[in-house]
């Protein structure tokens, strides 16, 4: 009886010591005998002294920094460019067993597939279609993980940095652009002025009437401008009327001429 008392002991101290504790956002992997035997659920697990072992894993989405990196476009334009990637472990043991220091191996894809991406496209296509190419660089790097038990969920492409010179010429390239705009609007003002102008004259000359009352409007504008100069507003008529004697007297003179 004496005996028993201090096993139960040492036994019940050997579990307390055993127990080992998994949140809810981790997975274990249980090691015996040095080999792979189970991945342990949250909660407590008990694992053995000396003849058993574990490692925890944080199955949680990961938001990983690549670091900028140089590449050079298809079109021979070098850049700097970074990017963010979003990944989780979904087979906690493949993470462990499959791939050493499983953090490292991602951050080391992801650069090196960056690189290769940019450099089977142009410089326009980097800029114009970003969202594309950080997709096509998920899905290369979501394949080549999978053995892993790692599935990638996103990269952002997050900065995209030009040579000084590339910088001034894609500039020129947009001032140049803005200007093409506003010269094909002004030309369009212009023909729709034209056009109002016509129709505005064709209404004035079918119309009795509507050029006296134009040229009284514009009498009325040109007085409430404080200049000496003086306008005299002479009928359109008393034109046509000097225009009808002038040919009058024409032919009286030919007549003459001919007797």
């Amino acid at each position: 009886m004496e005996l028993i008392i201090p096993i139960i002991i040492v036994v019940l101290v050997i579990i307390l010591c055993s127990i080992r504790q998994i949140s809810e956002y981790e997975r274990g992997i249980l090691f015996q005998f040095g080999k792979y035997k189970k991945i342990m659920n949250p909660g407590w697990n008990i694992v053995l002294p000396i003849i058993q072992s574990y490692q925890k894993v944080d199955i949680r989405t990961k938001a990983v920094d690549v670091p900028e990196q140089d590449a050079i476009t298809k079109d021979n334009v070098s850049v700097r460019i970074n990017a963010v990637i979003y990944y989780k472990i979904f087979d906690a043991s493949k993470a462990v067993i499959a791939v050493e220091r499983y953090q490292y191996a991602v951050s080391q894809l992801a650069q090196t597939t960056m690189r290769n991406a940019v450099g089977a496209i142009s410089l326009d296509e980097l800029l114009s279609e970003r969202d594309k190419i950080s997709t096509e660089i998920c899905n290369i790097i979501d394949a080549a993980t999978d053995p892993w038990g790692i599935k990638v969920e996103n990269v952002e492409l997050k900065d995209i940095k030009l040579p000084e010179e590339m910088q001034r010429v894609i500039a020129k390239v947009a001032e140049a652009e803005r200007e093409k705009q506003a010269v094909i609007t002004k030309s369009k003002g212009e023909e729709e002025a034209a056009i109002n102008l016509a129709k505005a004259a064709e209404i004035m000359s079918s119309t009795p009437g509507a050029l006296h009352l134009r040229t009284l409007s514009t009498l009325n504008d040109v007085s409430s401008d404080q200049s000496n100069t003086i306008i005299f507003a002479v009928p359109i008529e008393v034109l046509r009327a000097f225009d009808g004697d002038s040919k009058k007297v024409k032919d009286i003179v030919d007549k003459i001429s001919k007797k």
